[in-house]
C-alpha cells in the first residue's frame, strides 16, 4: 500500500516536471514594431544680390530649401525647391518665401532697397555771349534770282533783325552779299553789292545806324551750297550777316 503512494507521488511529479518543461519551450511573442518617425519639418532661406539697386537694374534671388513640397515667393508665385530668378522691381520690395510639408511649414525673406537715381548736376549756367545772341538773333535775307530788292516774305525777317540790332546798338556787323553759280563772275560780284547795299538801306529805315553797317560783295565765289540746283541756288542768293568783334 505503501509502495503504491510512492509510486502515485512520482508519476505526479514526473507530470508536473514535463507540464514544465513544455511551458519552457513555449516560443515567446516578439514586441511590436516602434512607430515610424514624424516627418522632417522643411528648412528655406532666401537672400538677394545685390541688395540696393537703382530703378531699371536687376538684382539676383536666391533660394533655398529642403524637405519641401510646396514652395512659393510673394509676388512671383510658385517656384521650384532652390532656384535663382533675375528680379527688377521699381520700388523696394521684401519677397517672402514660404516651403511647406507634412512636416510643417517654414518662412525666410530677404528685402530688396531701390534708391532714386542721383539727380545730375545740371551744367553751370553761362551767359550767352553777345557774338552767340547776334548768331541765333540776326538771320539772312534771300533774294529772286537776278534781283536785289527785298522780298515780301523776307520783310519781317528784316524787321525782327533790325528789333534785335537796335536793342544791341553797340553791335557791328557786315552784309554780305551772295549769289548762285550762274552768270559770269564779274555780274554776280555787282549782283551781290547790290544786295548787300539793299539790305543795309533796309535796316536803316529800320532805325538801325548806317556807320554799324559794312557791307561786301563775294557774288558766287563764297556759296552756302554746293549742287547745281534750284534748292541749292535758293541758298546761295541772300544777304549773310557777320558779327564784327
Amino acid at each position: 500500500m505503501k509502495h503504491q503512494s510512492l509510486k502515485g507521488l512520482a508519476t505526479t511529479i514526473a507530470l508536473a516536471a514535463v507540464v514544465m518543461l513544455g511551458a519552457c519551450h513555449k516560443k515567446t511573442a516578439p514586441p511590436p514594431p516602434p512607430p515610424p518617425p514624424p516627418p522632417a519639418a522643411p528648412t528655406a532661406s532666401i537672400s538677394v544680390s545685390p541688395d540696393t539697386i537703382q530703378p531699371g537694374q536687376s538684382a539676383t534671388l536666391t533660394w533655398q530649401t529642403s524637405n519641401a513640397t510646396d514652395v512659393s515667393i510673394d509676388g512671383i508665385g510658385a517656384v521650384q525647391p532652390s532656384g535663382t530668378q533675375q528680379v527688377n522691381p521699381n520700388d523696394s520690395t521684401t519677397y517672402h518665401l514660404v516651403a511647406k510639408s507634412s512636416g510643417g511649414t517654414q518662412e525666410a525673406t530677404t528685402r530688396l532697397t531701390v534708391t532714386p537715381a542721383p539727380v545730375a548736376e545740371a551744367p553751370p549756367q553761362t551767359s550767352a555771349t553777345e557774338e552767340d545772341l547776334f548768331g541765333r538773333s540776326v538771320k539772312d535775307i534771300y533774294f529772286e534770282y537776278d534781283k536785289s530788292d527785298i522780298r515780301g516774305d523776307q520783310q519781317s525777317a528784316i524787321r525782327t533783325d533790325a528789333q534785335f540790332l537796335n536793342q544791341h546798338s553797340n553791335i557791328g556787323f557786315t552784309v554780305e552779299g551772295h549769289c548762285d553759280e550762274r552768270g559770269s563772275t564779274e555780274y554776280n560780284l555787282a549782283l551781290g553789292d547790290q544786295r548787300a547795299s539793299s539790305v543795309k538801306s533796309a535796316l536803316v529805315s529800320a532805325g538801325v545806324n548806317a556807320s554799324r553797317i559794312k557791307t561786301i560783295s563775294y557774288g558766287k565765289e563764297k556759296p552756302f551750297c554746293m549742287e547745281s540746283n534750284e534748292s541749292c541756288w535758293q541758298q546761295n542768293r541772300r544777304g549773310h550777316f557777320v558779327y564784327q568783334k
